[in-house]
């Protein structure tokens, strides 16, 4: 089927389905109605389409295959008579070049063609750098021609972005040259989908609440202390313009011919992490069922979907999927160590029902954190060539004692949606059934500090939240910043519940250290900085980009 009939199965006008080149197109959302917000977010009622999450245990530098899974369950829903599109994260080119490779999928259960999803898709992450680099050049040109907003540049807190892992970038001097080349200043690099305007992007629901949200931007302060904003800039305007088509979720398909919504950003370990609301939207509005992923595990793009994503949407989840493998188990349970930026242990491939079942500690972890929002689990079981039907037996077991419906031995990588039947039937089983008692982990009335301190304790295991010096002065300042009602997306290692990438399995009671505070005034929450995270990755030592090439006929090999 063509994207065109896609598109129009999806009750997607014509006028409002754009052809952008081979195998992708755009959709202009303002066919349909605005999401509205209410005070709190609600279950999803039978009369609903049908919205799956699928989130993941705590993975291995690899990953566990929560892209895979979403794919493979969404074609294996629609082999079933259910009409369901998946909505998934758009790659940023830094991990495409760096361990993890592209985003597409891999096996039989993938988005096609691969190359365009890995590879710019229709500009979206770069509109995103170019908006959030213009206030970045504003700033520095405001504070050269006059100063008339007197900012002190000692306050100025954007920094500039790139799509690409450069750990060089991370701490700049920017103004070097003289006068006339600005004033000398530190500064630093983040990852483009880092950056608040990919989150503003993300969480927008209208052209109008995306004007808003851009307007609210703040970026420093005035030396007499009064917050700036990027609306005192006069850049608000041009950067609705730059993001006027990146606001459009891209349609693609899977390799069979479901409907594949590709629009927000990934890394939910330093940014929101989540495919975008007005993506979704477009999705429920179009199908029977949406099957969404969120980043990482469900400590860090789970509670962030639940606790920001879900509150703009105004609804939860049915279900969600915890993804899970014998390889990462293993790892958990202590049979070797994974390093970032380094190759995976050979033996961790190898069948071990000892450190599968030590390692389950942080599987039944994250089934407690899900059921934390009163939103049923089903664990997908994501079977390598290596796993053993004993390993399986003994992840379903500790799983079903730990809450979850069932756990499920999936095969969609090597049979594509005949593998992932199964899980379908027992997902879409639990998510007619469904009572509907979904609710965020706090409410808005919590201050910054108690918002924080419960997602460390209660979702990561942390026994107290020590805030440095610096981050407390910030949480003092909510106020100024209008921040107090804002939910909290806290920055931390992928690699552990914990802020320390050492630490696996389920650890419990330490201390939880806070070091900075960044209000996202505009995408309306609080970043928290924990431990030593950096919001620009760096490359490995064997980079993926060695093994990408463009053969003679044009076709792109060797992507990961």
């Amino acid at each position: 089927m063509s994207l065109e009939s896609l598109a129009e199965s999806m009750g997607v006008p014509q006028s409002r389905y754009h052809a952008f080149g081979p195998g992708r197109g755009k959709i202009d959302p303002r066919y349909l109605p605005v999401p509205s917000v209410p005070d709190q977010p609600s279950s999803s009622r039978s009369s609903e389409p049908l919205y799956v999450l699928v989130t993941g245990m705590t993975p291995t530098p690899l990953g566990e295959g929560k892209t895979t899974t979403s794919i493979g369950l969404s074609m294996a829903l629609n082999k079933l008579g259910v009409r369901t599109a998946v909505s998934i994260r758009q790659p940023s080119m830094g991990p495409v070049f760096g361990i993890k490779g592209g985003g597409a999928g891999g096996g039989r259960s993938t988005i096609e063609p691969s190359e365009v999803l890995n590879f710019h898709l229709t500009g979206d992450i770069h509109a995103v750098g170019v908006a959030h680099n213009l206030i970045a050049s504003a700033i520095d040109n405001e504070i050269h021609h006059g100063n008339r907003l007197d900012i002190d540049p000692l306050s100025v807190s954007w920094p500039r972005v790139v799509d690409l892992n450069d750990r060089a970038l991370r701490k700049v001097i920017v103004g070097l040259g003289g006068k006339g080349n600005g004033l000398p200043r530190e500064s630093r690099f983040d990852i483009t989908v880092s950056s608040e305007i990919m989150a503003i992007l993300s969480l927008a629901r209208s052209y109008g609440d995306l004007s808003e949200r851009l307007s609210a931007v703040s970026f420093g302060l005035s030396r007499t202390g009064e917050l700036l904003r990027a609306s005192a800039l006069g850049v608000e305007g041009a950067l609705s313009a730059i993001l006027r088509e990146a606001f459009w979720p891209n349609l693609m398909e899977t390799c069979e011919g479901t409907p594949a919504i590709v629009h927000g950003s990934p890394f939910a370990n330093i940014a929101h992490g989540n495919s975008s609301v007005i993506g979704d939207w477009v999705g429920l509005n179009g199908s029977e069922c949406v099957v969404t992923e969120a980043g990482f595990g469900a400590d860090l793009g789970g509670e962030k979907f639940f606790d920001i994503k879900c509150r703009v949407l105004g609804r939860g989840p049915n279900v969600a999927v915890l993804v899970a493998t014998a390889k990462s188990l293993r790892m958990h349970g202590g049979l070797a160590e994974t390093v970032a930026g380094k190759p995976i242990p050979e033996v961790l491939d190898r069948s071990d029902p000892a450190s599968v079942r030590k390692g389950m500690v942080n599987l039944t972890r994250q089934i407690r954190n899900v059921l934390r929002f009163g939103v049923p689990v089903v664990v997908a079981i994501n079977a390598h060539p290596g796993d053993s039907e004993e390993e399986w037996k003994i992840i379903r077991e500790l799983s079903r004692e730990a809450g979850a419906h069932d756990a499920v031995v999936a095969r969609h990588f090597r049979d594509g949606s005949d593998g992932a039947l199964e899980l379908a039937r027992e997902v879409l089983s639990v998510a007619r059934s469904r009572t509907g008692d979904f609710r965020p982990l706090y409410g808005t009335d919590l201050s910054p500090e108690e918002k924080i301190r419960k997602v460390a304790t209660e979702m990561y295991g942390a026994g107290e939240v020590l805030f440095s010096p610096k981050a407390r002065k910030s949480l003092d300042e909510a106020s100024r910043f209008g921040a107090e009602a804002f939910p909290v997306c806290i920055a931390k290692t992928w690699a552990s519940l914990s802020h320390d990438p050492s630490r696996k399995g389920s650890p419990e009671g330490y201390p939880f250290p806070v070091e900075e505070i960044r209000y996202a005034t505009g995408a309306r929450f609080i970043t928290a900085i924990a431990g030593d995270i950096q919001t620009m990755p760096g490359l490995p030592s064997r980079p993926a980009f060695r093994k990408i090439r463009l053969n003679a006929e044009g076709r792109v090999e060797g992507m990961v």
